[in-house]
């Protein structure tokens, strides 16, 4: 039985897709969502700045501003779970976003993960990496449902 459902959401088009679909499912079984946004540190390292300078004047106001979204994105998604009567609650955590999805979804003792894909191809995710490709393919006994654009 599924009672506690964790979404992977980043605020994309495919994130939002996916998370209309979980709010679907959890009315159908009357099962919880835990939303999970990962902030993924690597996006804003830069090699060619000081690591001095690059944390208090650049990786700073970048961490902030991606907290801030992610904070207002999830009070959003939030506040549609109450209005559906989906108990609901929002977790922002730092770090390699397929590790952490997992890590949470361990911690939380969730039934389920689901999460969107843009559907890049196989050699596409081996070059670039695919967050939905590592969770799906990562040691773990959850049970996954991609979305896809």
């Amino acid at each position: 039985m599924i009672s506690k459902i964790l979404v992977a959401t980043d605020d994309s088009h495919i994130a939002k897709k996916a998370f209309r679909y979980a709010l679907k499912l959890a009315a159908q079984l009357k099962a919880s969502i835990s939303l999970l946004t990962v902030i993924d540190d690597r996006a804003f390292i830069v090699q060619s700045i000081p690591l001095e300078m690059f944390q208090s004047q650049i990786g700073q106001p970048i961490g902030d501003f991606m907290r801030r979204s992610a904070e207002k994105h999830l009070k959003r998604d939030s506040s549609i779970c109450k209005k559906n009567g989906i108990t609901c609650r929002s977790i922002i955590r730092n770090g390699n976003p397929v590790d952490e999805i997992i890590k949470e979804a361990k911690k939380s003792q969730v039934d389920m993960i689901v999460m969107g894909s843009h559907g890049k191809g196989t050699l596409e995710s081996a070059v670039l990496g695919s967050v939905a490709y590592g969770v799906i393919h990562k040691n773990t006994k959850y049970p996954v449902l991609v979305i896809r654009k």
